[in-house]
């Protein structure tokens, strides 16, 4: 059986509490797959019992930060996402951003164009 160990601490950055939206979506099935998460979005909110926050709070041991914000409001998270020294960025479809995946290599973080949903789907999360 999995410890919390080793799951994988993932930050969403660009929650949503509106079930319809694919980051509300990542949350909720991440959650399933036992990930603790860290669900930041642009107003307070909640999904489930995961509370939305606004803040940029220090985290440690972040394995994931999974975007759902378009390239130019990435901009202004750009150094905490540094900060937070992920294993690995996932540019979901629409995300994209060859700025920040470059930035990212440049501080040995993995950036990676994939859907979250999918990586979870198929067990490669």
């Amino acid at each position: 059986m999995d410890t919390i160990n080793d799951k994988k601490l993932t930050v969403v950055l660009g929650a949503s509490p509106n079930p319809e939206r694919y980051s509300n979506m990542a949350v909720n099935r991440l959650k399933a797959k036992g990930h603790p998460v860290v669900a930041i979005g642009n107003r307070a909110a909640a999904i489930d019992d995961t509370p939305i926050i606004t803040e940029h709070p220090a985290l440690e041991n972040v394995d994931t930060v999974t975007l759902y914000l378009n390239p130019l409001l990435q901009e202004a998270y750009y150094d905490y996402i540094l900060q937070l020294q992920p294993k690995r960025i996932i540019f979901n479809p629409g995300t994209e951003n060859e700025e920040l995946a470059n930035i990212a290599r440049e501080h040995h973080i993995e950036p990676l164009e994939a859907c979250t949903l999918v990586l979870l789907t198929t067990g490669q999360f």
